[in-house]
């Protein structure tokens, strides 16, 4: 079946048209992402702006016409499902219900506002799908705008699971004051982090994990910037084995750039530069805190996990696919 998948996060909003196998395969059609900072202000006012909800819905509006173009042929017989998931900036926002009703009557979107855990499970299906079914205790990092989900599981089976608060958006707010960051000011940002992770993250969940997976924009940037691709090339970015040196070694690059050296680094996208240093130390600081000198960096995300949870609703996928 055919599902379209939109995910409405802090600092971005993508979307993936994709068609799901009877096996739990996941055929990507169409993938966009737009940065639309939807999260700017929240962690300190509480709401989302008027000018990140009118940047979302504009990224929307485009989206919707790419959903509609790709309606399959036999529409009338075969399901063509959407699902708008909406994360950290949404959840945490005041105004967040009233915004994912916008979304549902304007852009006709099935809007949800997920749980910290329900966003740690769908992103735990995509990361797993299409792998084998590997025995080795893993933990998927999702470092997001507003908030970083850790998935511990096994196979394709996800046990522990936490939504933190501290996302890229929200750190680079919290402590970037300087352009370039102020050393003090990354200190400061690195003890933040890390005694979020450590009050989330307990040792007897930690302990066992051997291997990382890594998704969402940071890694991927890391992915890209360390390979300096220019084109962004998927291929050559899922799978990669991203070093927890080569990522210290990009924050102090990143870290020593104003904002304008950073837009024209080969391999990140300069929409990320006002954010990506946060992104470095939030990920470092992740593969810290489960003892990981390597990561795996994905391709495969919450938009994946997404069009199998609609496939799966749908009874198009079977539950006990091995492929899932």
């Amino acid at each position: 079946m055919r599902a379209a998948v939109v995910d409405i996060g802090t600092n971005s909003t993508r979307l993936l048209i994709a068609d799901v196998t009877p096996d739990g395969g996941v055929v990507e059609i169409v993938r966009r992402s737009v940065v639309t900072r939807l999260g700017a202000g929240v962690d300190a006012g509480g709401s989302l702006s008027e000018e990140g909800c009118e940047r979302v819905i504009s990224a929307l509006s485009e989206f919707r016409e790419q959903i509609d173009a790709n309606a399959p042929a036999n529409a009338d017989e075969e399901p063509y499902r959407n699902l708008a998931v909406m994360t950290s900036a949404v959840r945490d926002a005041r105004n967040g219900p009233e915004f994912a009703a916008r979304v549902r009557d304007e852009c006709g979107l099935d809007a949800h506002i997920l749980t910290g855990e329900e966003e740690a499970r769908m992103t735990f299906l995509g990361a797993m799908s299409g792998r084998p079914g590997a025995v080795k205790p893993t933990v998927v990092i999702d470092i997001g705008g507003g908030s970083t989900e850790f998935i511990v599981g096994v196979g394709k089976t996800a046990g522990f699971h936490v939504s933190l608060p501290a996302g890229v958006v929200r750190m680079s707010e919290r402590h970037i004051h300087g352009d370039p960051p102020r050393s003090a000011d990354l200190q400061e940002l690195a003890v933040d982090v890390r005694t979020v992770y450590q009050a989330g993250l307990p040792v007897q969940e930690r302990a066992p994990v051997v291997r990382g997976i890594a998704v969402a924009g940071t890694a991927t940037s890391a992915a890209a910037i360390d390979q300096e691709l220019d084109p962004y090339d998927p291929e050559c970015v899922h799978g990669y084995p991203l070093l927890l040196a080569t990522v210290e070694l990009l924050l102090a690059r990143l870290a020593d750039m104003d904002e304008a050296q950073r837009r024209a680094v080969v391999g990140l996208d300069p929409s990320r530069a006002p954010t990506i240093v946060a992104g470095m130390v939030l990920l470092s600081e992740a593969m810290r805190a489960f003892d990981l000198d390597e990561v795996e960096v994905s391709e495969h995300d919450i938009l994946h996990g997404g069009a199998l949870s609609i496939a799966l609703q749908s009874n198009s996928v079977p539950h006990g696919s091995s492929d899932i």
